[in-house]
């Protein structure tokens, strides 16, 4: 008993050191996962952390919706968005890394993806969206708000593709470096002109959603 107690406490501690670490280099430097994180990001291990069933529901999706994941990454939510918006949905899929991008584009080609067919992959900034006004029902961004070097700029850009009374939901994950509090995350939202409809989910791992509020 005593061995695996210590070996537990000494994985709570690197792990409590590796977050301390990576807090204090990210405090200097903005930058998002690797491209050869994205295996790991995209692995069982990680949804059994962070449920993408939860994270679509609290995200507001549903049947028949156009939305855009900015920072997809290799896909963990991807694919769940895209079945639960159905074949009426479409899912814009936007990272700025088209190496995160090409593994999309595999996982997508595997037996068990080839029947969905209602995601597209962009290539793009989210800085300068490639999209129209109004053109989202919702926005939603997993562990990626917190990555961007403007922040603001970056919101008011999700908010003009979205469309009058759109959902914009903001997920964030303790494990994740850039981890940020319910409070921070609600203030960015509010000060890039949302209102704030929800918040749900715990300390470890929560989703904020707003709405777009915008004059049709």
């Amino acid at each position: 008993m005593r061995v695996l107690t210590t070996i537990l406490l000494k994985i709570l501690g690197f792990f409590v050191l590796l977050q301390i670490a990576l807090r204090i280099i990210k405090r200097f430097y903005v930058f998002s996962p690797p491209a050869f994180m994205g295996p790991f990001l995209d692995s069982d291990f990680r949804r059994k952390l962070q449920s993408p069933d939860k994270v679509i529901k609290r995200s507001g999706i549903t049947e028949g919706m156009r939305i855009l994941e900015v920072g997809c990454g290799s896909g963990a939510f991807t694919t769940f968005a895209a079945k639960a918006s159905g074949i009426k949905g479409e899912i814009y899929a936007l990272d700025i890394q088209p190496k995160m991008l090409l593994q999309l584009k595999k996982k997508l080609s595997r037996p068990e993806n080839r029947d969905i067919k209602n995601i597209k992959l962009i290539e793009g900034d989210v800085h300068k969206l490639p999209f129209d006004d109004n053109s989202f029902d919702v926005v939603y961004t997993v562990t990626v708000l917190q990555e961007l070097l403007d922040k603001n700029r970056a919101l008011k850009e999700m908010k003009r593709v979205l469309k009058p009374s759109g959902i914009l939901a903001v997920t964030e994950f303790l494990p994740d470096p850039d981890y940020p509090f319910k409070s921070t995350t609600i203030k960015l939202g509010e000060e890039a002109g949302f209102i704030l409809d929800k918040v749900e989910g715990n300390l470890w791992n929560y989703t904020v959603r707003f709405k777009a509020q915008k004059s049709r």
